[in-house]
């Protein structure tokens, strides 16, 4: 019987040079954009141009597909457009110091009043003591105190006159005033006071007592007038301090005139010089032994400046790239310091993060890096929810950290976040975290593979020629893109696609340009592609080598040629993280009578994954829909990978299980020649599968390593033609005769081409002719049956 075998023209994409109408890529104009990636381009377009609440960004896709890079350019360029963001800053809060005040000035302006606040300290350090110093100030003050000496020398006379009259001389002591009494214009002692008659001394304790209440109504004007003498010292030093800063200060508020918090803080700094004018004019110029003897710090420090967002430079929106997004190096912190063992902050260690420094603009994250980092994921998400950025230490936001600190005023924000991550993590945060939704509202999705349109042909030159610019690497010719081009196909396993994954191309691309130097060519032709392909692929197949070792030596056991019952050649993919690989292994079956159904001894000794055991359990289907219509399937089955020593899953190997138990049960030997892979479902469909070109290159390795007889071939199903992506040497091959692909769709072309017999059509009544596979296995399962019926008539007589 006549079977379809794939054509040479069917193995592979070709790519023809003669299509390009370039001769080199120096003649094709540099790619602007990016490749492939319509959807994931106008998702990002539209995430980018809209301004709403919610509306940041989850970029999705596969390692490689250059999501970071066009990220990055794509933003770069919108941002330029855009208006730049104003500075933020902390200053002194004088009603409450441990709650530093932000202030917003326009863009450029930080800096600006972090040295005009600065030059204004300046000046106070100068002008105030030179106003002091004045010989004006002086005779003022003076005044003032003689005029208190006078008034406070005159009440003192009219109190030592009034005590003189009584007969009393006053004297000063720690409590006031002492009374002494005169006898004859003499003090008198105090035993001479005690030998003077009562009635006497009753007299002068009376007049005593009147003279010391007259002195302290006395005293108290006296109190009285040196408060007045000290308040208006205190507002000649005020008027005098006003005059020698009052220009300075007022001189900023016009500049800032227009921002009401810049003057209400100015105002307040005003107020503050006014009341610590003695800080300016005093200087502690001697040394002292132990540094907190000092009396006080720089009297200018609570007037500095901490400017937290500088966007003097920018140009445009701002586009920050955190390559490590930790919580402080996203939200910012309070840094302390350590002083004579204490823990110190004042406002001026308040740092920002890149949350702050984005502020206006975009913040660029990778999902996985912000995800391990821990409170980072919990930071940003609160940022974005309540629109403000809350500058607090980790320990003191989990409840871990209990010490006074700064409670900065929030800074509002308005920043588009955009997310870097795999589709796996995006759906397992979408899943899991219901602030996903709310705040990450555009997905770009990134896919891996392209149309193979000759447009797109045109754009890899382009994008070799844009890295040939960039990168300084050779140009390459019409040849050279044109491998490139299949070998881009290759990575899509497709015949239709190419590619999107450039980080593997452009490794080609290096590596084809070193061995193109090496050579001394100056242009990188298709042999350099290939050379370059071929040198990777080396560097990475040694385990592919140990198991054709094995093969070669007999080690591993394999038939490539003649019949067997009940066995047939699978075909599975090794993947050995840098390289994937196929491996053919024997898989055999044996049937016999029971009613235990199909066992897959893998999965018994709990080797076969799910996927596998779902492939298994389907042949069981298939089976009985096909021959258990007029009887039960009476039926035991034991099928196995054979040396298979670690895991197996998957269910591309479903149909070469079936073969094998339809072989066992017909008895018909199956060709050992032709491996097989496909999944089948229970209506005997051969699906497709996985890894189709690495399957038969891998069994065309093994036939070659024991000589090509001319009837070896890889049976695949028809849907994975176009998945066919073979390398020169198995293309040659089938042009030769000397190796075979056969496409089939039903599992009876497969029994067919292994077997040499016809399959088999039921009849009207579902019987099947008996020189058919088919109706093999139907007289083998009755007679099973037949056999189970005797057995249990059996048992029934001998029970009676």
């Amino acid at each position: 019987m006549k079977q379809r075998t794939l054509k040479p023209e069917e193995l592979r994409f070709h790519c023809d040079p003669a299509q390009f109408e370039f001769e080199t890529t120096e003649n094709v104009a540099p790619l602007e954009g990016i490749i492939g990636q319509e959807r994931a381009v106008r998702a990002m377009e539209f995430g980018l141009t809209i301004k709403r609440h919610g509306y940041n960004i989850f970029m999705t896709g596969q390692t490689g597909t250059g999501k970071n890079s066009y990220v990055q350019t794509l933003v770069s360029e919108i941002a330029a457009g855009e208006e730049v963001p104003p500075d933020w800053c902390y200053v002194y809060n004088f009603a409450d110091p441990g709650h530093p005040k932000a202030l917003c000035l326009p863009n450029g302006r930080g800096s600006v009043f972090v040295r005009e606040m600065e030059e204004l300290v300046e000046a106070l350090k100068q002008e105030i003591p030179k106003a002091f110093d004045a010989d004006d100030y002086e005779r003022q003050k003076a005044e003032l105190f003689r005029r208190f000496q006078e008034k406070r020398s005159q009440l003192l006379e009219q109190v030592a006159q009034m005590a003189e009259e009584q007969g009393f001389i006053l004297k000063r002591a720690s409590t006031g005033f002492v009374t002494v009494p005169l006898v004859d214009g003499r003090e008198i002692t105090n035993e001479e006071y005690e030998q003077l008659p009562e009635d006497v001394k009753e007299n002068l304790e009376r007049k005593s007592s009147e003279l010391q209440l007259s002195a302290l109504k006395i005293i108290r004007q006296v109190q009285a007038a040196e408060k007045e003498m000290k308040e208006r010292i205190k507002e000649l030093e005020n008027r005098i301090g006003l005059f020698a800063v009052g220009y300075l200060i007022d001189e900023l508020m016009e500049r800032y005139a227009d921002n009401p918090d810049v003057i209400a803080y100015l105002e307040a700094v005003s107020k503050d010089v006014l009341e610590n004018l003695d800080d300016f004019r005093t200087e502690q110029t001697e040394e002292v032994p132990f540094p907190w003897l000092r009396r006080k710090e720089d009297p200018g420090f609570k007037y500095r400046v901490n400017l937290v967002v500088d966007n003097k430079d920018t140009r445009g929106a701002p586009v920050i790239v955190e390559n490590n997004p930790t919580y402080y190096n996203l939200i910012g912190r309070v840094e302390y310091e350590n002083k004579l063992g204490m823990v110190t902050t004042d406002y001026t260690m308040i740092k920002s993060g890149s949350l702050l420094k984005a502020n206006g603009g975009y913040l660029i994250l990778q999902a996985r890096d912000v995800l391990t980092n821990p409170g980072a994921w919990d930071g940003l998400k609160r940022v974005l929810k309540t629109r403000e950025v809350v500058l607090e230490n980790l320990g003191e936001q989990s409840g871990l950290l209990a010490m006074s600190t700064l409670r900065p005023q929030p800074i509002p924000i308005n920043v588009k976040v955009i997310l870097v991550g795999s589709p796996e993590l995006y759906q397992l945060l979408y899943d899991l975290d219901e602030d996903v939704r709310k705040l990450f509202k555009i997905k770009a999705d990134f896919d891996t593979e392209m149309n193979a349109s000759r447009e797109r042909m045109t754009q890899m030159a382009s994008f070799i020629a844009s890295h040939a610019e960039k990168e300084g690497v050779r140009h390459f010719d019409r040849s050279g893109v044109a491998r490139l081009v299949e070998y881009s196909a290759r990575l899509a396993d497709h015949q239709l696609k190419l590619t999107t994954r450039f980080n593997e191309i452009v490794e080609i691309i290096y590596e084809a340009d070193a061995w193109a130097a090496l050579e001394g060519c100056k242009l990188i032709s298709g042999s350099h592609v290939q050379k370059a392909i071929a040198e990777k692929i080396y560097r990475s197949d040694k385990y592919e080598e140990k198991m054709l070792e094995q093969l070669a030596e007999g080690t591993q056991l394999l038939d490539l040629d003649g019949v067997k019952v009940g066995q047939v050649n699978g075909l599975s993919v090794l993947n050995s993280g840098d390289y994937v690989f196929g491996r053919p292994s024997r898989i055999t079956a044996v049937t016999y009578l029971g009613r235990e159904g199909i066992i897959n001894i893998e999965r018994e000794i709990k080797m076969s994954g799910r996927i596998h055991d779902k492939g298994v359990l389907t042949l069981s289907g298939y089976l009985a829909a096909k021959f258990a219509q007029k009887f039960p399937l009476s039926l035991s089955a034991s099928i196995t990978f054979e040396q298979l020593y670690s895991g197996v899953d998957g269910d591309s190997a479903s149909s070469a299980e079936l073969y094998a138990i339809l072989s066992s049960l017909s008895d018909l030997p199956l060709r050992q020649d032709i491996a097989v892979t496909g999944s089948v479902n229970q209506f005997g469909e051969i699906q497709p599968i996985g890894g189709v070109t690495c399957k038969v290159e891998g069994f065309f390795k093994a036939c070659k390593l024991h000589g090509l007889t001319g009837r070896q071939g890889v049976m695949i199903p028809v849907q994975n033609i176009k998945h066919l992506n073979l390398n020169d040497e198995v293309v040659e091959a089938v042009k030769a005769g000397r190796f075979h692909i056969y496409p089939v769709a039903m599992v009876e072309e497969g029994i067919e081409i292994l077997t040499g017999v016809s399959a088999g059509e039921a009849d009207a009544e579902g019987n099947y002719p008996p020189d058919t596979v088919f109706g093999c296995v139907a007289a083998k399962l009755a007679a099973y049956n037949k056999l189970l019926q005797q057995a249990k008539g059996d048992d029934e007589e001998q029970g009676e």
